[in-house]
């Protein structure tokens, strides 16, 4: 590890230990707030510290190793060597581990999302397909014992789905499904295609975090309310009551309704939600134009103009195109069981962060 690396460990131990007495003293203690937001960072910086002290312990272990090549007797030497192959392996381990977490953490991780999905070019093949991916996501969240709102969805006629909006409640939502944003395809031949004929047909996915009101403030001036008659499943009020609400923010021309309840104020309140959502999602993406060129390599995570995956019906086939990821279980994969999936997502921009971060810190 290069001495810019070794003198950020070095700082981070040392706020470590600051951190220590600090959240001892018992004014910390009375100050709810401020006892809370210095026992996160202690807990953040933990596993920092006690990796690299591990880390130094192999190192000292490697150094005495070494001192044993010197002894004359040959069995000594070759306990020695052994026991040095498996520190040196040991240290390589750990000193990946220390840089993954020196990567900086993506503030959103933790938060709750709003998924849209939209039937794109295909037609009824489109809104079945849009269908069938929603219902994916669905059940890896319950998988995951997070809670699905559905916030607005409209149907075609044979049960696809034209678009639909859901709240996804859970810890970690945004880092395990922020990558799904993009382009999904689908290659089979429709129930509809008397010829046998394979199409192709695409949806889009959006995975946006949930804004903080704090972060983003909407003034009532800029909004335009409008309520109607909700549609679809629920009785007979449903079609009577002015329940619906469909909000216009005027300075970005964006429009969300939300007619899940029966009440107006209810609606109103999770239209609000993904309102702020999409506000947040494109005050993110004016921070991404902003960075510099060399940094612009991890745009496509989230970038939705972008094609990333396609499912293969014919062939059982699912492939992400942005990490060359191929499963064979397509039937498992739309059942849910994404995780091995999200989970090289995952490794894929890490790894790809941590290059950046070691080019970086050779300049």
């Amino acid at each position: 590890m290069n001495t810019t690396v070794i003198s950020r460990l070095e700082d981070i131990k040392t706020k470590f230990a600051e951190l220590n007495e600090e959240i001892a003293k018992p004014e910390v203690i009375q100050d709810a707030i401020l006892y809370r937001k210095l026992t996160k960072h202690h807990a953040d910086l933990r596993q920092v510290v006690e990796t690299y002290q591990s880390l130094q312990e192999v190192d000292r272990e490697i150094a005495g190793a070494k001192d044993l090549l010197n002894e004359s007797d040959p069995e000594m030497q070759a306990m020695a060597e052994k026991e040095l192959a498996i520190l040196e392996e040991q240290k390589e381990g750990l000193e990946g581990q220390l840089m993954k977490l020196l990567l900086p953490k993506d503030p959103n991780d933790e938060r709750n999302i709003v998924l849209e999905v939209r039937a794109g070019t295909g037609g009824e093949e489109a809104a079945l397909f849009a269908a069938e991916i929603f219902r994916m996501y669905q059940r890896f969240a319950e998988g995951k014992r997070w809670n699905v709102e559905i916030l607005d969805e409209s149907f075609t006629g044979t049960g696809g789905l034209k678009e639909v909006n859901a709240l996804i409640e859970g810890a970690g939502a945004y880092s395990q499904l922020k990558y799904e944003s993009g382009v999904h395809r689908v290659q089979r031949v429709p129930e509809t295609e008397a010829s046998g004929r394979i199409h192709t047909s695409a949806i889009t996915v959006a995975v946006l975090p949930e804004a903080e009101d704090v972060e983003i403030q909407i003034e009532e001036s800029d909004l335009r309310v409008d309520t109607f008659c909700a549609s679809g499943p629920g009785g007979q009020g449903v079609n009577t009551t002015y329940s619906a609400v469909r909000l216009i923010h005027e300075p970005t021309g964006l429009v969300v309704q939300c007619q899940d309840e029966r009440s107006w104020h209810k609606n109103k309140a999770k239209a609000l939600r993904v309102l702020k959502a999409r506000l947040y999602d494109l005050k993110l993406q004016e921070q991404h134009e902003a960075i510099a060129e060399e940094r612009r390599g991890m745009v496509g995570s989230g970038d939705r103009s972008e094609k990333i995956r396609t499912y293969n019906f014919p062939q059982s086939r699912v492939t992400d195109h942005r990490i060359n990821f191929t499963s064979h279980q397509i039937d498992s994969i739309l059942s849910g069981s994404i995780q091995a999936l999200v989970d090289e997502l995952a490794s894929h921009y890490e790894t790809e962060r941590l290059k950046q971060e070691l080019s970086a810190e050779a300049v």
